[in-house]
């Protein structure tokens, strides 16, 4: 195995196609799923992370998390993008198994440390766990092999404010603590995903592979994709979460910088991420204090979206 892996999700359409990579890919070692509220509440994001790996027949450890932000009130799930039950109101089986008693951020700090060097975690929902993991254990920040987040927006604009990108948005201090930590950490936003789109007759080859699973990628796509055709005006989806761990397996094919991140808590611009290039001198220092870190600018959505395809058939 070459990954070992946590991912930390809110399932969400496109996160249950990024569960399944993490389920299926050969490569990845997904040594369990932590929850969080966001594209859904937390109990329901938990509901969908014990079914999906019950319907890949790839049962993992799960472990719920995050109910709120850290400061700000909770925003409602957005029912309108991926479903009242996070995966397109589609009918969905009864679950077998049960979460964990031990909370996502433990998990996260016990698995950190049980395994020191080897874990990267993925995130693609709000990070309040990775940030109240942090708070547990601040040793963790030099044991993570690799932190990937999927969040933010470098000069893509935001997707739900004008500047903000969701799953910053929704928890802003959560994020500062965890994009400005000081561990090794990549960034895949917006500049990346937005060029990625999964259209109808990938998921018809993505469906057509995934067992008992494919119905499920299927009816949920199909709900998300009428969002897209409303909101952006093409036929498909962005496939967020699927990009991060593209961007794990296949790196060559994301364009990406080096610098500092600041993330705006407060005021109208809250959840924008600011980037600093290393190599630019502004008119002061404000924005270059954070540790150093890498921010995907762009991808080769195509080619993206054939290993995500590939991965799945």
């Amino acid at each position: 195995m070459g990954y070992p892996i946590i991912f930390d999700t809110d399932p969400g359409v496109d996160d249950a196609q990024a569960i399944a990579i993490a389920l299926t890919h050969p490569d990845i070692e997904l040594l369990g799923l932590t929850t969080t509220y966001g594209n859904v509440d937390v109990t329901t994001a938990t509901h969908n992370a014990l079914l999906l790996s019950e319907l890949a027949e790839h049962p993992v450890p799960v472990a719920q998390g995050a109910a709120v932000p850290l400061v700000k009130t909770r925003h409602p799930a957005p029912a309108h993008i991926h479903g009242a039950n996070g995966l397109g109101n589609i009918e969905l089986p009864d679950i077998q198994s049960q979460a964990l008693a031990t909370s996502a951020a433990q998990f996260i700090v016990d698995t950190v440390n049980a395994r020191p060097g080897e874990v990267t975690l993925v995130a693609v929902g709000p990070l309040g766990n990775l940030a109240a993991a942090i708070q547990l254990d601040p040793g963790i920040v030099d044991k993570v092999k690799h932190v990937v987040i999927m969040g933010g927006s470098i000069q893509e604009g935001g997707n739900v404010t004008p500047v903000a990108e969701a799953n910053i948005f929704n928890d802003p201090h959560a994020a500062s603590r965890t994009l400005t930590a000081g561990w090794p950490l990549t960034l895949v936003g917006l500049d990346a995903t937005h060029r990625c789109i999964l259209e109808p007759a990938d998921m018809a080859r993505i469906a057509a592979g995934q067992g008992a699973l494919g119905p499920v990628l299927a009816g949920s796509y199909e709900f998300y994709r009428a969002f897209y055709q409303q909101a952006r005006g093409f036929d498909g989806c962005c496939p967020h979460d699927s990009c991060a761990l593209a961007w794990l397996l296949e790196p060559e094919l994301f364009a990406t910088a080096r610098g500092h991140l600041t993330v705006v808590t407060e005021g109208i611009a809250e959840g924008q991420t600011i980037f600093a290039p290393e190599d630019r001198q502004f008119a002061d220092t404000r924005w270059s204090r954070t540790p150093m870190l890498e921010v995907c600018l762009g991808a080769n959505g195509r080619s993206v979206v054939d290993w995500i395809v590939d991965t799945l058939s």
